[in-house]
């Protein structure tokens, strides 16, 4: 009871994370990291944690969270036949070798760097929600050398910046004239290859930042993880109801000014 007393501001933040990072989910259709990081981001910098722990704890911790929550997401597009699994097969080297390298990167590299990175790849993937082409730009994915580049990339900067495979790798596959629903059932899967050994190398091999938050381990807050978890789990269902009857589109532009403004925010504190 003391524990809880003494640290309530955090969990209370922690949980209010698992929220809304599950209702944005189910009702935008983004992946968790992209909600995840800004809000650890700025929650450990209000309980005292330097910009750049911060930064790296938050990454870290996202890639944790979204284990559980894309074996739980593999399992429903499984079913309704969407995760494709032959393209896995070729992707899925390249991916890991990609997570690989940028999980190392990330537990060498200064806060302030991840900070940027994760600023470029917000205001990019808002712009793509506000002007999305309807057509897409190729008529099928490129050859087995472009698709190899294409998966190290994703592994790589996913795992920089505490990202699953929804916010890269649906843009990327869509943008080759590839079928919608296959490409967000495929992201999931993409996402637990990129989230499990990124997590895993962030915890063991990152060293814990001197004013990390309580319950760090590594890189890995692990009272992040059990407070936003099951929350994220409870409300992607009911973001999921809310979108069936909203306008998801116009909540989806909505979503992606405020990320522009939080990419924006971001930058300007990684360079000022």
């Amino acid at each position: 009871m003391s524990f809880v007393m003494e640290n309530y501001p955090m969990l209370l933040a922690m949980m209010g994370t698992g929220v809304v990072g599950g209702i944005l989910a189910g009702l935008l259709g983004v992946g968790g990291g992209i909600v995840i990081v800004p809000v650890l981001f700025f929650i450990y910098q209000g309980l005292g944690v330097s910009a750049d722990s911060a930064m790296l704890v938050a990454t870290a911790t996202s890639l944790a969270t979204i284990i559980p929550t894309s074996i739980s997401s593999i399992r429903s597009h499984r079913a309704k036949g969407n995760v494709d699994f032959d393209l896995l097969k070729h992707w899925g080297v390249f991916i890991f070798i990609g997570v690989v390298i940028g999980s190392v990167v990330v537990t060498r590299v200064e806060g302030q760097w991840l900070t940027l990175l994760f600023g470029i790849v917000a205001c990019l993937s808002a712009l793509n929600m506000l002007f999305a082409r309807k057509e897409a730009m190729f008529k099928s994915l490129p050859g087995k050398a472009g698709q190899s580049v294409m998966a190290t990339l994703i592994g790589l900067f996913s795992s920089m910046v505490g990202i699953g495979g929804g916010t890269l790798t649906v843009p990327t596959l869509s943008f080759c004239n590839y079928p919608a629903h296959r490409a967000v059932g495929t992201a999931a899967a993409v996402g637990l290859i990129i989230s499990l050994p990124a997590a895993i190398t962030m915890l063991i091999f990152g060293e814990r930042p001197i004013d990390a938050p309580f319950g760090t381990v590594g890189l890995v807050n692990l009272i992040g993880f059990a407070c936003i978890v099951p929350l994220t789990v409870v409300f992607a269902p009911i973001g999921a109801g809310l979108g069936s009857r909203l306008d998801s589109a116009k909540l989806k532009k909505v979503f992606a000014v405020v990320l522009i403004i939080t990419g924006l925010r971001m930058l300007y504190q990684s360079i000022f």
